[in-house]
C-alpha cells in the first residue's frame, strides 16, 4: 500500500493534547502507537516510517484511513479481556482475522472505568518493563483527559442546548452568559459549532475535542421548520482560526453513528443519510448562535449538494449561505410549483443546469449531453409551466433560487 494516504492522515491532528501524549508513548516504547476511544474510534496515532509491510496489516490500515474499526474487529480484540484489564495485554497475531502482527494493548482507564485503548505492534523480546510502566502512566493521563472531556460535555449539555433553542433577545443573551460561566476560562477561547442531522438516539458520551454536546429537535436545527426528529450539536474547541481541518475530521467520525444502533448505516448524504455542517470559528461565545445557524445551513447544503461532501464548512457552500437562511421551510413558490413536481424532473434539471452555466446554451447542452435544439425546446416548456421569461434577469434569479432551495432538506 502507498504511504501517501497515510502521510496525508498523519498531517491531521485530531486533538493536540492527545497527539502529544501518543507521541510520548511512541517515544518511550520506540514504536508507533495509536489511540482509540472505548468505541474503537481513532483519536490519534504516531507516524509510521517502517518499510515492514506486516506493520500495516488490514486491521491497522483500515483503522487509520477510516478512523474506526468494524464491530467484528472490536469483538475479536475484546475477547482478550482488554475492557477489564488494568495492565498491558499481549494479543497474538491472527492472519485469518487480518492481524498479521501481534499487538500490545495499554488500557486507558480513569477511576477504574475504561476510556479507550493505546495500541502498539508487538515484537520480540518485547518492550522494556520500565518503559512499559512509564507508558502506562502516560495512558492514565490520557484516561483522565478522556474522562474530563466526557464529563464536561455531559455536564454542559443543558447550558449548550439552552443557547441553541432560546429565542432571540435577552433569553439568548442569558443562555450564552450561563454557558460562558460554566466553561470557565475556556469560555473566552476559540470554538466552532457543529450540526449533524438527522441524529438518532442519545448524544455520544465523548467526542474528542468537544467542550459540549447535546441533542436538539430538528425544528430548532431548521430554525423554525416543523420536521420531526433531532440533530446533534457539538461545540468544538479550536487552537486557531486556521485549524478547522481537525474539526472536520472529528465530525466525519460521527456520521456513521448518526443513524443509531437500530438499523443499517446509510452512506452520509445519500438517500436522506446524515450530513454535518461546521460554522465559522467564534471567540468568546457571543457569536455562538450565529455560528450554530451557519452549522445548520452547512449541514442542509451538504444534504442538498453531494459535491460539498458529507461534512460541509459554512464558508464553502456559496449561495446556500443565503438560501438556507431564506428557506428554513420547504419552498412553495407558485411559479416553480409545477416544475418541481415529479412529472417534470428532467425539465427542472435542464433549467438548473442552464442557469448554473449562466444561461450559456452551448455549455448547458454539452453538460446535459443533448442537442442545442433539444435544450431550446425544453427551456420553452419550462417557460410555459412557470410563466417566467428566461430572457429576464429577475425571472432567472427567481427560478434559480427556487430550484436550489428545493434541494434543501426540512
Amino acid at each position: 500500500m502507498s504511504e501517501g494516504p497515510l502521510r496525508e492522515w498523519e498531517n491531521v491532528r485530531v486533538n493536540g493534547d492527545y497527539q502529544d501524549l501518543v507521541d510520548e508513548i511512541s517515544a518511550l516504547l520506540g514504536a508507533p502507537a495509536t489511540l482509540e476511544n472505548r468505541d474503537f474510534r481513532l483519536i490519534a496515532f504516531g507516524a509510521h516510517d517502517s518499510d515492514d509491510d506486516l506493520a500495516m496489516d488490514p486491521v491497522r490500515t483500515r483503522s487509520i484511513l477510516t478512523r474506526q474499526s468494524t464491530a467484528a474487529v472490536r469483538s475479536w480484540f475484546e475477547g482478550f479481556g482488554i475492557a477489564r484489564a488494568t495492565g498491558p495485554v499481549r494479543i497474538p497475531a491472527a492472519p485469518d482475522a487480518g492481524v498479521f502482527r501481534g499487538r500490545i494493548c495499554l488500557p486507558v482507564r480513569h477511576r477504574g472505568i475504561v476510556q479507550g485503548y493505546v495500541w502498539l505492534l508487538d515484537q520480540e523480546p518485547g518492550p522494556d518493563p520500565a518503559a512499559l510502566a512509564a507508558a502506562m502512566e502516560v495512558a492514565e493521563r490520557v484516561g483522565t483527559l478522556l474522562a474530563e472531556e466526557a464529563r464536561a460535555g455531559a455536564d454542559l449539555s443543558r447550558e449548550f442546548r439552552a443557547v441553541l433553542t432560546a429565542g432571540r433577545g435577552w433569553q439568548q443573551d442569558m443562555a450564552v452568559a450561563a454557558l460562558r460561566l460554566a466553561l470557565g476560562p475556556d469560555g473566552d477561547g476559540l470554538h466552532a459549532a457543529v450540526c449533524v442531522a438527522p441524529w438518532a438516539g442519545e448524544a455520544p458520551t465523548a467526542v474528542p475535542g468537544a467542550a459540549a454536546v447535546c441533542v436538539v429537535p430538528r425544528g430548532a436545527a431548521a430554525q423554525g421548520g416543523a420536521a420531526p426528529g433531532q440533530a446533534l450539536a457539538v461545540l468544538l474547541r479550536l487552537r486557531s482560526t486556521d485549524a478547522l481541518a481537525p474539526a472536520v475530521t472529528a465530525v466525519a467520525r460521527l456520521l456513521p453513528r448518526a443513524g443509531g444502533d437500530g438499523g443499517p448505516e446509510r452512506p452520509p448524504g445519500a438517500g436522506g443519510g446524515p450530513t454535518a455542517g461546521v460554522g465559522d470559528p467564534v471567540r468568546g461565545l457571543a457569536e455562538l448562535p450565529a455560528g450554530w445557524s451557519q452549522a445548520v445551513a452547512a449541514a442542509r447544503a451538504a444534504a442538498a449538494q453531494p459535491r460539498f461532501g458529507p461534512v460541509a464548512q459554512w464558508s464553502a457552500i456559496g449561495p446556500y449561505r443565503l438560501l438556507a437562511a431564506l428557506a428554513p421551510a420547504p419552498v412553495d413558490d407558485p411559479a416553480a410549483r409545477a416544475l418541481l413536481g415529479p412529472a417534470h424532473r428532467e425539465l427542472a434539471r435542464t433549467a438548473e443546469v442552464f442557469l448554473d452555466r449562466a444561461g450559456q446554451a452551448g455549455r448547458a447542452a454539452a453538460a446535459l449531453g443533448i442537442h442545442r435544439q433539444t435544450l431550446y425546446y425544453r427551456l420553452a416548456r419550462v417557460e410555459q409551466l412557470t410563466g417566467l421569461d428566461l430572457d429576464e434577469g429577475e425571472d432567472r434569479l427567481l427560478l434559480h433560487m427556487a430550484l436550489k432551495a428545493a434541494r434543501l432538506p426540512d
